[in-house]
């Protein structure tokens, strides 16, 4: 009886020792591209407010069928905001910026892009190509949100950056064939391996 009794109780605390470590794994995202995958580990220790701002985006379908449509190659790749068409979707409102978070815009990292005015990033992010230290926010200069990172598809990003790009109306370094983020997925308790290739003009939320 108290060898059953034993096995019982470590049974309940080995799932308890579970369910905590799956708590504490980072929330991943998965943008599925008409070029291939990018996985994305999101901050949300150092960037909650801007981690949960891309969560709902996310889980809300917002990014289904947008597009990268501000495509840098050596800088950065910007999506978020417009679809094929480049219609701008409506977002929700402005969150607070969270620049001054101790992460930086090293390559491989995404962050929020926002208009002048600091708190003003809602849906449109991009991914870093280099380490554009430049971006990032200090005490007395509001910079781009940092918020995750590439964990896995960075050859899909670098693919995405060689991409032709031109004039769209009023847009500039606008694909000349839509990439287009067919769908964007949650998941809060899936470790991922991370892609070894990660591990080492401002940019704005056009209007």
């Amino acid at each position: 009886m108290k060898h059953l009794l034993k096995g019982l109780l470590l049974g309940f605390f080995s799932i308890l020792v579970l369910t905590a470590q799956a708590a504490s794994l980072p929330p991943v995202v998965t943008l599925e591209t008409n070029k291939g995958d990018i996985v994305l580990e999101l901050n949300v220790k150092d960037a909650p407010i801007t981690t949960e701002n891309f969560e709902e985006y996310v889980q809300s379908g917002f990014f289904d069928g947008l597009i990268f449509h501000r495509v840098i190659d050596g800088f950065m790749i910007q999506g978020g905001g417009f679809d094929s068409k480049m219609i701008q979707k409506n977002p929700r409102g402005p969150i607070r910026n969270e620049s001054v978070n101790g992460l930086s815009n090293d390559r491989g990292t995404i962050a929020m892009a926002r208009t002048n005015f600091p708190d003003s990033a809602t849906s449109q992010f991009f991914i870093n190509l280099n380490d554009n230290h430049n971006l990032n926010g200090a005490a007395n200069k509001p910079g781009y949100a940092v918020f995750g990172k590439v964990i896995q598809g960075m050859d899909v990003v670098e693919k995405i950056a060689k991409v032709k790009t031109g004039r769209y109306g009023p847009h500039g370094d606008v694909p000349v064939e839509p990439i287009v983020i067919m769908k964007a997925t949650l998941k809060k308790t899936e470790a991922v391996k991370s892609d070894k290739s990660t591990e080492s003009k401002p940019v704005t939320d056009k209007k």
